[in-house]
């Protein structure tokens, strides 16, 4: 994630005087609309579920209402995660550098930002204005109330980075950034007419050069492909760039998207009505005896509260902390705690209802139902082949001290975690039963989890509310900003004729359908590893999922192959970004790890490759 620039150097302190105030007021004027815009779109997911299923009459504009309130909930959570530093970027390259290095950079990515939004604004406010003409129909007013959220959005957006800008770095740092990010683009536009003879060679300058650049010198992964994206078009086409904001607001309003906020509140709920601590007590008392058992429990539990939160980080923080401390007392290794807890979130990446499942459902047309279902067995898999290295690490571990719980007291906890166990399994069930769609099924979710922690764990913090829908609107902002961007991006790759090159040569791989799985391996654990999961799936799904279907290859079995590939690049040193979260979260030197994981992964690779080698696993218990 990006955590921002390092430290506080005003440039001025008469700028500061007044600069500050105004950021803090505007600030929280979009923290609560957008706060609000969280609670709406619940109700009025909610009331469609039941006006649907209880009182078997329709509402016939719910879902359009929701669909134009979402991309507002969308650019203004873009907004607040650009504010509190929190869109996702890569900052393995940028931290080697020293304190001045780093804010220098940082610096530079800010001023990067802008430079997308000012070619962004006037293209988003076009295509706002052509949206003018358009009527709604389930609500019957123009199109233009939905569409003004994008310019809006990049206006705000903007206006944030000039304040971080001015209030966040250095004079020198803001005039080099400005001047080296200017003289760049500068360079750029004296170049369109070279750029207009060089064909394909434009693919490897911008979609690959300038975003690999931008990515590793820790601009947003959200603004980077924007810019790669707008520089293309802008300066070796002729296509019109509101042609190209449609894209975008395409790849960020899909109405399957609106359950990532969803979801992310939801697990804010289980974490702070400790539904999530009880799941994880009862596992520990049935297993805490045995050699290894903590561990154990660590993989259980990342199993039963993965993909909920809609962030891995916020997985492993409700876990860590429960297990890592009575972990170390038994003599468990600080390098082998956090080498396992990054392992686990590999592991669990397909385990419903995870945000990128239902990423790849919204890009690829599959079934999100199907992907549910398809994705609970390969991440049981993955648990016994780390279930199997535990037993090999910890097979001589010594538990005389440590006391068997009770039966009485494993019975009293498993009553106690009841309702937070049953809590997978209604998700589930509402899904496939057609209760709600898998967009409005986190609406029965929270519900249950707002019940359960009122009446049943009597643990609710009234007072956590607004940050939480806060939280959620941020944290959803920085995935969907990059899911619009990722989406025009795999759009131009298309337009430019990439996708069926790309096709042709992987339709001509050696070993057929196999031997296109075991690339597909390779390339999206790289790719998780610089990008991580939900853009690298937005922006190469389109183009692979056809031609796994082409070679006779289940879409739902090719989804649990490419996810798990991702979630191990993810969570793999030195790039993979997961792990240094989970070191962050575990409070251990990254150092600390690197040895231990070598086994994990390797686990994780077996398990994978057994995943693709039998569709089964994937596919048995689809209907």
């Amino acid at each position: 994630m990006d955590a921002g620039i390092a430290g506080r150097n005003p440039a001025g302190l008469g700028a500061a005087s007044w600069i500050a105030p105004l950021e803090r007021a505007l600030g929280f004027a979009v923290d609560a609309v957008a706060a609000v815009l969280v609670l709406v779109e619940i109700v009025v997911l909610l009331s469609g579920v039941i006006a649907r299923f209880v009182f078997h009459s329709p509402l016939v504009w719910s879902d359009e209402l929701a669909s134009m309130l979402f991309i507002w909930l969308a650019m203004l959570g873009s907004v607040c995660a650009l504010r509190r530093s929190e869109h996702m970027r890569m900052t393995a390259l940028v931290n080697k550098l020293g304190p001045r290095g780093q804010a220098l950079l940082d610096t530079v990515g800010i001023a990067a930002c802008l430079a997308m939004l000012a070619m962004a604004i006037w293209p988003a406010w076009e295509y706002a204005s052509d949206e003018a003409f358009i009527t709604t129909p389930g609500l019957g007013i123009s199109n233009i109330w939905k569409a003004a959220a994008l310019p809006a959005g990049i206006a705000l957006m903007g206006l944030f980075a000039v304040f971080r800008l001015a209030l966040r770095s250095t004079l020198g740092n803001q005039v080099g950034a400005v001047l080296l990010v200017g003289a760049i683009a500068g360079a750029f536009w004296l170049a369109r007419a070279a750029f207009e003879d060089l064909g394909n060679v434009n693919l490897l300058i911008f979609f690959f050069g300038v975003t690999a650049v931008c990515v590793l010198a820790g601009v947003p992964i959200g603004f980077s492909f924007g810019l790669a994206t707008f520089g293309y078009l802008a300066l070796t086409t002729s296509t019109p760039l509101p042609v190209l904001v449609g894209r975008i607001d395409e790849g960020m309003s899909h109405l399957i998207l609106l359950a990532v906020p969803l979801f992310v509140f939801l697990g804010l709920l289980i974490e702070m009505t400790g539904m999530a601590k009880a799941m994880i007590e009862f596992l520990a008392s049935l297993l805490g005896h045995v050699r290894g058992g903590l561990s154990y429990v660590l993989i259980g539990a990342m199993y039963l509260v993965s993909g909920i939160s809609g962030s891995k980080a916020a997985d492993m923080a409700a876990i860590a902390p429960a297990l890592f401390p009575e972990m170390k007392r038994r003599g468990a290794q600080e390098g082998d705690l956090v080498a396992l807890l990054s392992a686990t979130g590999a592991q669990t990446e397909t385990v419903p209802p995870s945000l990128v499942l239902i990423t790849v459902g919204s890009v690829t047309g599959v079934s999100i139902a199907a992907l549910f279902t398809g994705g609970l067995l390969p991440a049981v898999v993955l648990g016994i082949v780390l279930c199997g290295m535990v037993w090999r690490r910890y097979r001589h571990e010594d538990l005389s001290h440590v006391p068997r719980t009770p039966r009485k007291q494993v019975l009293k906890l498993f009553l106690v975690a009841l309702p937070a166990l049953a809590l997978p399994f209604i998700i589930r069930a509402a899904v496939v039963e057609g209760v709600a769609t898998a967009t409005e099924v986190s609406t029965l979710g929270i519900v249950y989890s707002v019940l359960v922690g009122l009446l049943f764990y009597r643990q609710f913090a009234w007072n956590q509310i607004g940050r939480m829908l806060v939280s959620t609107a941020s944290l959803s902002g920085a995935i969907l900003f990059i899911i619009g961007t990722a989406t025009a991006m795999a759009w131009g790759l298309t337009q430019s004729g990439f996708s069926q090159s790309l096709a042709t040569m992987m339709q001509q791989l050696p070993g057929g359908a196999m031997g296109f799985l075991l690339v597909s391996i390779v390339a999206f654990a790289i790719l998780g590893a610089v990008l991580e999961g939900i853009p690298a799936i937005v922006l190469f799904g389109p183009l692979l999922f056809p031609i796994a279907r082409e070679l006779g290859i289940h879409e739902v079995h090719y989804a649990m192959v490419v996810i798990l590939s991702m979630g191990l690049g993810l969570f793999a040193p030195p790039l993979g970004v997961g792990y240094y979260s989970a070191c962050a979260i575990a409070r251990v030197n990254p150092d600390a790890g690197i040895r231990p994981i070598v086994g994990y992964m390797f686990a994780l690779l077996v398990g994978i490759l057994l995943v693709a080698a039998v569709p089964w696993i994937s596919l048995g218990f689809l209907r």
